[in-house]
């Protein structure tokens, strides 16, 4: 009884014999190998044996090949669902701001309370525990409740009525507290950013708009948008670890900062988050001489049309404090697409 096997492998290709004329360049073709039971009383010369091993390296070798023949299709496959994935994710998030931006103009006067929640929640990350940062654990009413908190409940309601329509229309999963603070806080930013365009073009909106999209920084939030998928916390974090920015001096701030990995630098450049009026905090930070140098730069950028420095250095800050200590999840808000019946298709 003969077992044959198909193989395209090309180092069996000498075993078997054909006539082809010489070439210099090597033409794969497919071949047949037999394997027969071999006969006592017939001569080597008359009969080929096949041991056992060697059809298994034969065997082994040509499903090798077709493994690594299919490998293309797999990564392809690999690269279509990532596609999938990532189109999900950055539609959610285009719909996430569409939401958080109409909640915030309806109510300018949180976009202060906006940001400082989001500092706040950040700031709690001690680097030496590697535990707290912003994980939404704000939301809870025993840290909302803190003295550094005071004032925050009304931006919490809020973000909370604005998270009820965003997990109306999520797919992948209700959106977490801890995404959904720090995008509120991005939007706010955003909004502090076109007013300024707005008010640079005599209160005209529609110029203010052209302007900021012509010159402002829009192209960078790249990497803020990347950090989409923080896991909120289901504790509140330790008290103590922020300060009420109110009270407290330069040089706490400072220290807080610089305990994150912060400098002068970036405490100037977040000034609009460590009280609900900017000009007056600021009016504090120029009287530390390390502060000083970095607010008067910033002011100076926001004179100019697209305060380029200012608003490139915040989008920096903010998207490193935005992630202190979090472990993104790459893959939240991602769903597995509806299936097709074909047979209900009509061709």
């Amino acid at each position: 009884m003969g077992v044959s096997f198909l193989s395209t492998c090309p180092s069996l290709l000498p075993l078997v014999a054909y006539d082809a004329p010489p070439s210099t360049r090597y033409q794969p073709r497919s071949v047949s190998i037999y394997c027969s039971k071999s006969i006592s009383n017939v001569s080597d010369e008359e009969q080929f044996h096949w041991r056992r091993r060697d059809i298994l390296h034969c065997v082994g070798a040509t499903v090798g090949l077709e493994l690594i023949g299919s490998s293309g299709s797999l990564a392809g496959m690999a690269n279509a669902a990532d596609l999938i994935q990532r189109r999900q994710r950055s539609e959610f998030q285009s719909q996430v701001r569409r939401t958080l931006f109409t909640a915030i103009k309806g109510n300018p006067d949180l976009t202060p309370s906006i940001l400082k929640l989001a500092l706040n929640d950040a700031l709690t990350y001690e680097k030496a525990t590697k535990s707290g940062g912003p994980n939404g654990s704000i939301r809870f009413s025993s840290e909302i409740g803190r003295p550094e908190n005071t004032g925050l409940s009304a931006a919490v309601s809020l973000l909370e009525e604005a998270k009820k329509e965003i997990d109306s229309y999520a797919k992948g999963g209700p959106i977490s507290y801890a995404d959904l603070i720090q995008y509120a806080a991005q939007s706010a930013v955003k909004s502090t950013f076109l007013a300024a365009a707005i008010r640079k073009c005599g209160g005209n909106e529609e110029k203010g708009n052209i302007l900021y999209n012509a010159y402002g920084s829009n192209g960078q939030w790249g990497l803020f948008d990347k950090q989409f998928g923080r896991a909120d916390a289901q504790d509140p974090d330790p008290e103590g670890r922020v300060p009420i920015w109110e009270k407290a001096s330069v040089q706490e701030m400072k220290d807080k900062f610089s305990a994150v990995g912060f400098g002068p630098r970036q405490v100037a450049v977040l000034s609009a988050f460590l009280g609900p009026d900017q000009s007056a905090t600021e009016t504090l930070l120029a009287s530390d001489p390390d502060v000083a140098p970095w607010v008067q730069k910033y002011q100076r950028s926001r004179e100019t049309v697209s305060q380029t420095d200012y608003e490139v250095d915040l989008i920096t800050t903010f998207t490193k404090l935005s992630t202190l200590g979090q472990q993104i999840n790459y893959e939240a808000y991602t769903y597995a697409p509806p299936k097709i019946d074909i047979t209900k298709l009509k061709l």
